[in-house]
């Protein structure tokens, strides 16, 4: 992502998608604009007039110079900063403002539609609404809001795309229905290493902390508030839930004895084993992953609501590094986690997680690799190591799974 800058500002603000064209959204004095849509921006009607910004928390000041008529300037940190905003003409102070998001419209946009990231971003969006009082929208696809809309009626949900998309790109320059006094856009942006949207490396911290340093409210894992629509158990027999699908091969559980070795020992075991997974089969063309034999077929396009129905009555929920682990975990299913290339965490916490350190591991935390979520087989390690290649997984064992999975019903049994 390159900018076209000047120390502590940006200029003409149309070098991102991300950008809110035109003035700044709200009038102060004098025919002084400014707004935080996307930094704190000003905007002032006479040429020479100074603007200072200052970051009321650590007492740094961002900005001070004076400006051009008509020309808005912001502040490049476009997560959030408490800031104060001063207009001066010379020694008059024209206008000054400091963030209080009280009672005033916020929109926050995620830069991915992807289901583990939303459960795992929501909490965090709504501790920011608690923490500023605010009159808070969150722009979400239109398939995730049946699953948070019951959980969080002071969210107002918008429909909207991920925000890296081209489509959501041509909306975001769209002028905005509501005037909104900040926005804000959460994700994890590539290059990992950029400051100006993410004010620490997101590989240093879990999926959840991440956000919170990016919204400025207390880091600590949240679990969503996910309600579910329909309570009834709708399969009197016990059972247990996979997904075996994952959206990159160094996600897959990548042993080839694992899945049915471990398919088997549950239906041993008296449980019906249900797969979830939205794709029967998915990966590149000639190297597809297909649902695991002995698995009963759960899968296909089905409402995330009804999803989370079977869930909660599951005896657990066996998964990877995906978003139905986060669903299952969100409904308060028991999860057994099985995962190399991140570590251990990088997602929510769970007694059941299952990695290997003897092989190489937690490449996505790895600072000195970023990950490419458009190269299906990325292995930064030993890509070139022939059958080495996601030893991270393939050398998770199925007895080492077996061995979590008969201690989590062991244990629920006991309680």
């Amino acid at each position: 992502m390159s900018h076209s800058v000047r120390p502590g500002t940006q200029r003409g603000l149309t070098e991102s998608p991300f950008a809110q064209p035109g003035a700044p959204a709200l009038s102060g004095p004098e025919g002084v604009r400014f707004d935080f849509n996307y930094g704190c921006r000003v905007q002032v009607p006479v040429s020479g007039w100074r603007v200072r910004m200052i970051d009321v928390d650590t007492n740094n000041v961002v900005f001070d110079e004076t400006v051009e008529a008509g020309e808005t300037v912001a502040s490049r940190r476009k997560y959030f900063v408490r800031m104060s905003l001063q207009v001066l003409d010379g020694a008059r102070l024209v206008f000054e403002h400091t963030f209080d998001a009280t009672g005033q419209p916020v929109l926050i946009r995620l830069a991915s539609d992807a289901l583990g990231d939303s459960i795992a971003w929501m909490p965090v969006v709504d501790a920011f609404r608690e923490q500023h009082r605010c009159d808070l929208h969150v722009a979400l696809p239109d398939h995730l809001q049946p699953l948070f809309r019951p959980g969080y009626p002071a969210l107002t949900l918008r429909s909207g795309r991920a925000i890296d998309s081209a489509a959501a790109a041509a909306a975001s320059r769209a002028a905005p229905d509501t005037p909104f006094y900040a926005t804000y856009h959460i994700g994890l942006f590539s290059p990992y290493g950029e400051r100006d949207h993410q004010p620490t490396d997101p590989r240093v911290s879990s999926m959840q902390d991440a956000i919170a340093y990016m919204l400025g409210v207390p880091p600590g894992e949240r679990r969503p508030r996910i309600v579910i629509a329909d309570t009834a158990r709708r399969i009197a027999a016990p059972y247990v839930c996979i997904a075996t699908q994952a959206t990159a091969q160094c996600k897959y559980w990548n042993n080839p004895r694992g899945w049915p070795t471990l398919i088997a020992h549950l239906k041993q075991r008296g449980f019906r084993v249900l797969c979830i997974d939205r794709d029967r089969e998915y990966g590149q063309p000639g190297a597809l992953n297909r649902m695991p034999a002995g698995a009963e077929d759960f899968t296909g396009e089905r409402p995330l609501q009804e999803r989370a129905s079977l869930l909660a009555h599951a005896q657990c929920f066996i998964g990877l590094g995906s978003g139905l682990s986060w669903l299952a975990w969100a409904v308060g299913t028991p999860v057994v986690m099985i995962s190399g290339f991140s570590h251990p965490k990088t997602e929510f916490h769970t007694p059941w997680r299952v990695i290997n350190f003897h092989a190489c591991n937690s490449c996505f935390n790895d600072t000195a690799h970023e990950f490419d979520p458009d190269d299906f087989d990325w292995c930064p390690r030993r890509a070139a190591s022939g059958a080495q290649r996601f030893q991270c997984t393939s050398a998770i064992s199925p007895e080492f799974v077996m061995r979590t999975v008969d201690q989590l019903i062991e244990a629920r049994r006991a309680a």
